[in-house]
């Protein structure tokens, strides 16, 4: 079995502790990290190898960034997302993860927000996801399963918002993300949330005004995604919501799926 963990940490020197209180009580064998808001030289690195992880950083100063973290040695590391060489927004990482049985090839990716809609912000997440569809296509002519996971700044359905009409303005619930978003699907990649469990309620992000977390109302936009292959070996999936209520949380909560790999 790997167990394979997305969370977008909101500043991973801030929340150190949480993020290896996480590690010792969860252990998952892979994990995926966004919005570090660190440069690689000073990502923790030690207090999160001396729980026995290897670490591999894609930094930025002050925001962006995104990283992996894995029990087992990662392999062929590529970072930055193809298609746009003047992009210097750190969001994506990918490595393979061998396994007693073959290979999983993982990303951690963090899709641009996008607001205001009426800004270059918009226009700027829909060509990366624009990007991030032709290489996904790609990794898919690989024999590896594949793992996209990450905060992808994507409200999939109404049924993934408390409140989904106070949402119908923002980027992160247009039609043109939505449709993207729906477009990954349709090239074979299977939401791992939604093929164990299609209820409501099921949220990954409150934000920090105006008591979201106390009153509920959040949004599910931090998602895995799963290629064929790495689908049929889905056993399970869980969101760790009881790390928003620890003291100086991160807005987002870590997603785990485990595979039978």
């Amino acid at each position: 079995m790997l167990t394979v963990a997305t969370w977008n940490i909101n500043g991973v020197k801030a929340r150190i502790d949480s993020l290896t209180k996480w590690l010792e009580e969860s252990a998952p064998d892979v994990v995926c990290l966004q919005e570090i808001k660190s440069q690689d030289e000073t990502f923790p690195t030690e207090a999160v190898e001396r729980l026995g992880y290897n670490v591999a950083t894609h930094g930025q100063k002050g925001f962006n960034g995104v990283a992996l973290l894995s029990k087992r040695p990662l392999e062929d590391i590529t970072c930055r997302l193809p298609g746009d060489e003047e992009d210097e927004h750190a969001r994506w990482i990918e490595a393979t993860v061998s396994t007693d049985t073959g290979a999983v090839r993982v990303v951690s990716l963090y899709l641009p927000n996008g607001n205001p809609v009426d800004s270059p912000k918009f226009g700027y997440k829909l060509a990366w996801m624009d990007r991030m569809l032709a290489h996904a296509g790609e990794l898919l002519a690989t024999d590896e399963p594949i793992v996209l996971a990450g905060d992808y700044n994507v409200i999939p359905e109404p049924m993934d918002a408390r409140h989904p009409d106070r949402w119908v303005d923002d980027a992160l619930f247009q039609p043109e993300s939505r449709s993207r978003h729906r477009a990954l699907v349709n090239l074979g990649y299977l939401d791992a949330q939604r093929a164990v469990d299609r209820s409501e309620g099921i949220y990954t992000f409150w934000d920090y005004q105006a008591g979201a977390w106390q009153k509920n109302n959040g949004i599910r936009i931090d998602h895995i995604m799963l290629s064929p292959f790495a689908a049929d070996r889905l056993e399970s999936v869980t969101v760790e919501k009881h790390t928003r209520g620890w003291t100086k949380p991160s807005d987002h909560v870590p997603v785990m799926v485990t595979l039978d790999v």
